[in-house]
């Protein structure tokens, strides 16, 4: 959870500051909804620990990151079909590490309601990862 709040603040951060430098913003406090806990009985034990989503752009930059492990993953898991062994173990333990990291953004990707990741923010998240990952094919080092 630390590290998902972190990147998404880091990015944000970095982004707000770099668009006011160029004089393309100015800053803005946005009020986000708070989430309280319920105080009945059973009701607090069943929901307790899960992660809710709304459309706010905040949860763009980790879902984004989510797609480019998980098309990482497969790439490295398709290399290994195909014998190609180098490299490819290290890659997939570091793949499994962030996956677990963005456990809750992966289980949102297929829950509905406010415990699921809207549509909108995972097509945006998907078109990010798809020019990404293209813009890397195209400077690879081969």
């Amino acid at each position: 959870m630390g590290r998902i709040i972190t990147i998404t603040a880091w990015f944000f951060g970095f982004l707000n500051v770099l668009l006011k430098l160029l004089g393309w913003s100015e800053t803005v406090f946005e009020v986000t909804q708070k989430d309280q806990p319920s105080t009945s009985g059973e009701d607090n034990n069943k929901d307790a620990g899960q992660f809710t989503f709304n459309e706010s752009p905040i949860f763009v930059p980790a879902t984004t990151l989510l797609f480019m492990h998980l098309l990482a993953m497969v790439k490295a898991l398709s290399d290994l079909n195909h014998g190609s062994h180098e490299l490819r173990i290290g890659e997939l333990i570091c793949n499994v590490w962030m996956l677990l990291y963005f456990l809750p953004f992966l289980k949102g990707l297929f829950r509905k309601g406010k415990y699921g990741i809207p549509s909108s923010t995972i097509c945006k998240s998907a078109a990010l990862a798809a020019v990404f990952v293209h813009l890397c094919k195209r400077v690879s080092i081969t």
